[in-house]
């Protein structure tokens, strides 16, 4: 496999050190409100970009690369998913959390609920973000500079990339933050364009060639399933079969049920009650940009498939039986990767080292490094807000603005400490990192999602059925996680995970709604605040009559479901 030239190590050195430089030029930290939310002076093209880049960041980059390459390609269910929800969270949820002038999405369910609510959701984010999204971003940093500097400890790259994310992270706040991920952003697209060219380059042709190539593989046998066969899940048995969104009911990875109510479930959560997203969207400087960035965002969803799943299905065809032996790269279980089918999270990096050029290259490790400390540093910069706005501040009124930014810069150590640790068991959980992410999110997320829908759209719903319902849920799911490690409930285990998801939504509905039905009729005040009605819409539509057709939210909403369900027709 190809490694690194002179002119690659020198580009890949100037670029880090150069974001690292421009990251803290760009820091406002005079208040709370600019350390956190970047001052809330986000115009939308900001806002969209940065939501896309907190989304398509080193992680996502290697797991649609990792599951392309094993077939799963119906992984794409989940980005154009984001549009549907994306359009949800822009009509109904986004008004009320700018209107309400919150720093944290827990915030808000205190203003909806109350405190135990508040602290609940607080700290389970917290905890989510550091075995989700942080502990993800430095596991692929160290999948890459492994492969680059074999020699070196994997605990000590780790800990190098920890501190650099952190360099501009803890000096710099919110708005170093998205200033980065801009550029990151476009880097990591044109990285990714120039990928599946020259991955179709290798290749000898366009797409029928692909498709051809694939097929030809699928009929001689030469695509390793793993144990699917063996355990009756579903095999694709074409090239048509590898790119249908839709699979049957005993597809491991994503079955037609999974997609009509998990992939909603775990996608509404990410999208519009995960601090780490959100966040970019409560900086936005006012409704309206809020609004189009969002949009923008899910636009630049849709080719997705194209340049980020493809290039694993032509992975696939070009580097199947690629000896990586040399790389001395270890398993998770023992002993070391002979092929990609031994370790799939490999795929990216293994295309990046095979088919691009010297000084491209470098560009785009560049580009992959600096995409992961981008999305580490958000993580770290969203707990801290957590942790600060949350946790100290309600603690400890009395601390100045300045004293709660200190306060988040030393909440933000902690959280590099935390999720270095953490990086280690990412591969124990799943041999496939897009897998493990959906993982955690399944058991984490459902209870909080039901909170929010029945805050927002039922009138009764009530402070105490909120907590009771997380509380229940949270047991539930550990239940299901303690299940899965130690084999306690083996029935249990052969749900599939979204349908673990769903039983606990469904479980935490039940008892918000009986508890709330139980108990007294929550604040007057709050239902009026926080909960939907007929006539904001009616309102709502009145002011948007003075705006231009290209300028009203609701009509480039319309236009972006034309362009997905397009795309999702084509790929049925």
């Amino acid at each position: 496999m190809g490694g690194l030239g002179t002119l690659d190590i020198v580009v890949i050195v100037v670029y880090l050190v150069g974001i690292i430089i421009y990251g803290i030029s760009k820091s406002k930290r005079s208040s709370s409100e600019d350390y956190f939310l970047g001052g809330r002076t986000m115009t939308w093209p900001i806002v969209g970009i940065a939501l896309f880049s907190a989304n398509i960041s080193s992680s996502t980059l290697v797991g649609l690369a990792s599951d392309g390459f094993q077939t799963n390609v119906n992984v794409y269910n989940y980005e154009w998913y984001a549009v549907v929800i994306l359009i949800f969270f822009s009509i109904f949820f986004l008004p009320f959390y700018l209107k309400s002038g919150v720093y944290t999405m827990p915030e808000f369910l205190q203003k909806r609920y109350d405190k135990r609510s508040r602290y609940y959701f607080s700290l389970i984010t917290i905890i989510g973000n550091v075995m989700v999204d942080t502990a993800a971003g430095l596991y692929v940093g160290s999948i890459v500079l492994k492969l680059l500097f074999p020699e070196t400890s994997s605990t000590l790259i780790i800990i190098i990339l920890a501190i650099a994310a952190a360099a501009y992270t803890i000096p710099g706040g919110l708005n170093s933050v998205i200033q980065t991920e801009v550029i990151q952003a476009i880097l990591l697209i044109i990285g990714s364009c120039l990928l599946t060219y020259f991955a179709f380059e290798e290749l000898g042709g366009g797409w029928q060639a692909m498709m051809e190539g694939l097929d030809g593989m699928l009929a001689a046998g030469e695509v390793n399933f793993g144990d699917r066969v063996a355990e009756g899940k579903y095999v694709p048995q074409t090239a048509d079969d590898v790119f249908s969104l839709v699979r049957p009911n005993n597809d491991e990875f994503m079955p037609w049920w999974g997609l009509i109510s998990g992939v909603a479930l775990l996608g509404f959560y990410f999208w519009a009650n995960n601090q780490f997203m959100v966040q970019r969207v409560l900086g936005a400087k006012d409704l309206n940009h809020g609004r189009w960035g969002a949009l923008f965002a899910g636009f630049l969803k849709l080719p997705v498939i194209f340049i980020m799943v493809v290039p694993g299905v032509l992975a696939l065809l070009l580097f199947n039986n690629l000896d990586i032996s040399g790389l001395n790269y270890p398993l998770a279980t023992g002993g070391m990767c002979n092929n990609l089918a031994d370790c799939p999270n490999l795929t990216y990096p293994v295309l990046l080292f095979q088919l691009l050029p010297t000084g491209v290259l470098g560009l785009v490790v560049a580009g992959l490094l600096a995409a992961m400390m981008s999305s580490v540093s958000a993580t770290f910069n969203s707990a801290s807000t957590l942790i600060t706005m949350d946790f100290i501040r309600e603690f400890k009124p009395e601390l100045t603005s300045k004293q709660l930014v200190r306060s988040g810069q030393i909440a933000t150590l902690v959280l590099v400490i935390l999720a270095s640790a953490w990086v280690p068991f990412i591969e124990r959980v799943s041999d496939s990192l897009w897998g493990y992410l959906q993982l955690v999110i399944a058991f984490t997320s459902p209870p909080v999602v039901s909170a929010f829908i029945l805050g927002l759209f039922w009138k009764r719903a009530n402070a105490n059925g909120a907590f009771w319902s997380l509380i229940v849920g949270g047991v539930f799911a550990l239940f299901m996680i303690l299940s899965i490690s130690f084999d306690i409930w083996p029935y249990l285990n052969d749900f599939h995970f979204l349908a673990k998801a769903n039983i606990l939504f469904l479980i935490s509905v039940i008892i918000h709604v009986v508890v709330s039905l139980s108990t007294g009729k929550p604040e007057a005040e709050k239902v009026a605040e926080y909960t939907y009605k007929k006539e904001l819409f009616t309102s709502e539509t009145e002011e948007l009559k003075a705006l231009p057709w290209y300028q009203n939210y609701r009509y480039l909403a319309v236009i972006l479901l034309l362009l997905t369900t397009i795309i999702v027709v084509w790929f049925w």
